[in-house]
């Protein structure tokens, strides 16, 4: 999976969780090893995406990793 279905798979992850969907925006900052992604979300939309005791996030950063590792890369999502 590219780095570009990637990010799609987090927006559209991320839209289907929130109330205010036309806010949700998601940023790649690449390195030689990484890749950070930065998911922001309307303020009052950041507990629906963070999740009860963080398991929504921790999910999305499951999947990420995962799909990140058959890459060969790192990937890590920071929510803003």
């Amino acid at each position: 999976m590219s780095p570009d279905r990637i990010q799609e798979l987090i927006e559209f992850v991320a839209k289907s969780l929130v109330d205010e969907p036309e806010a949700v925006r998601v940023s790649k900052l690449s390195g030689t090893h990484s890749i950070v992604y930065e998911l922001h979300v309307a303020p009052q939309d950041m507990g629906r995406v963070i999740g009860r005791k963080g398991r929504v996030a921790n999910a999305l950063r499951t999947l990420l990793h995962v799909t990140a590792t058959r890459e060969g890369k790192r990937a890590i999502l920071e929510i803003v």
